[in-house]
């Protein structure tokens, strides 16, 4: 998600090919999933505090991380950019998420008792269905050798992860996707909805594949492929048939969902159900959120959104009313939920776009009953178990 670009999803009836595995490079299997995902996404909580800004419950200050950890929160998904150290010095807010930030945020996250997802962007900057540009230091090389290149991106970064002792429980091979990656080479859609095209990019997530495999052994991640379609079935299935063909192999399918861009939840829960039954793989909602802030910008009451009004008891009410749907798909297939943007907090000079405004935190850094009522999620029963089985 680019918080910063609101895209047209009709344009962009593009691909979305994520992350799988081969099955000559498969690791002894991890364990299955036996609980339902209470995941958020908090990328920028270092960003935040090196800015001075203070996380707190009932006005104490406190780590982030043990704050959603102690209201059930389960899972912490990071984002992870190519960019060098300079391209972060020099826009941070864009660019940070590079290595040397992301592995001691993670090793932050499994010292609070949390999961890690690992959300790879393969750009120097967000990575998203309107941008997917190959990273610069990548430009120039031939398609083979960007094929390698991807191999030992991928097992470079893994092993880093793994000697910190903060390995991931999942990865996304690529973030909405849905318009292929590292363009113009793994491009799909439109123009570039070619078998020459999508065979590139099932050849750059099999790349990807192999060096997690390599890097992390038999502690081997589930690996997630994220488009951002959450409420459209047709292009959905689009995506994922054309994948099938390039025998990509992962375990889990991973959708955006925002209210306010993709359509209804009976939309939301059509497109789940018929994804998992069609091919046989848990499903996720891998970035939501709703806003807690309750007026517009011009101080008025702010409009419903799928008939939900805005405010902290509206933020309450949606992810009840997600929540429901994910848990509801058949077969115990619904696993997860992760809310985007959940550590951002107000900061002079920088345009986040409201997403302030949709976040566990209100604006002096308390924490929002929407962390508590997320966390209660957990607390029903679940019976799905993620196979690593491929595409059949």
């Amino acid at each position: 998600m680019n918080h910063l670009f609101s895209y047209s999803l009709p344009s962009l009836f593009t691909i979305i090919f994520l992350l799988a595995t081969v099955g000559s490079t498969a690791a002894d299997p991890s364990p299955s999933i036996s609980h339902f995902i209470i995941g958020a996404d908090a990328s920028h909580v270092g960003f935040f505090e090196t800015r001075g800004k203070v996380y707190r419950e009932a006005g104490q200050p406190r780590d982030p991380f043990k704050i959603m950890k102690e209201h059930g929160i389960n899972c912490i998904r990071l984002r992870l950019f190519t960019s060098s150290n300079e391209q972060a010095q020099r826009n941070p807010y864009n660019s940070i998420n590079n290595l040397a930030y992301t592995v001691p945020l993670a090793v932050r996250v499994k010292q609070a008792g949390l999961q890690l997802l690992l959300d790879f962007h393969y750009a120097d900057s967000w990575a998203d269905p309107a941008h997917q540009p190959k990273p610069r230091a990548w430009q120039g090389l031939s398609f083979e050798q960007l094929e390698q290149r991807m191999f030992e991106y991928n097992r470079d970064c893994i092993a880093a992860f793994k000697r910190a002792s903060a390995m991931p429980d999942y990865v996304q091979v690529g973030n909405e996707i849905t318009p292929g990656m590292a363009w113009p080479d793994g491009k799909v859609g439109g123009a570039n909805d070619t078998p020459a095209q999508w065979e590139k990019l099932g050849r750059l997530m099999k790349a990807a594949m192999r060096g997690i495999h390599e890097a992390a052994g038999r502690e081997m991640p589930k690996l997630i492929v994220h488009i951002d379609r959450g409420g459209d079935w047709a292009t959905t299935q689009w995506f994922f048939d054309h994948l099938r063909e390039q025998h990509v192999e992962f375990d889990i399918i991973g959708q955006s969902y925002y209210p306010f861009w993709h359509g209804t939840l009976d939309d939301l829960r059509t497109c789940l159900t018929n994804a998992a039954q069609r091919y046989g793989k848990p499903v996720i909602v891998a970035e939501t959120d709703f806003p807690w802030v309750d007026k517009d910008s011009a101080g008025q009451p702010a409009k419903p959104i799928i008939g939900i009004p805005p405010g902290k008891a509206g933020q309450v009410q949606f992810i009840q009313a997600l929540g429901q749907v994910v848990r509801g798909v058949p077969d115990g297939k619904g696993i997860g939920i992760f809310w985007w943007a959940a550590e951002y907090l107000p900061l002079d000079g920088t345009n986040l776009a409201g997403f302030e405004g949709r976040s566990f935190f209100d604006h002096d850094g308390n924490v929002l009953p929407i962390a508590g009522a997320f966390g209660q999620l957990a607390q029903q029963d679940a019976k799905s178990v993620v196979s690593a089985a491929p595409f059949r």
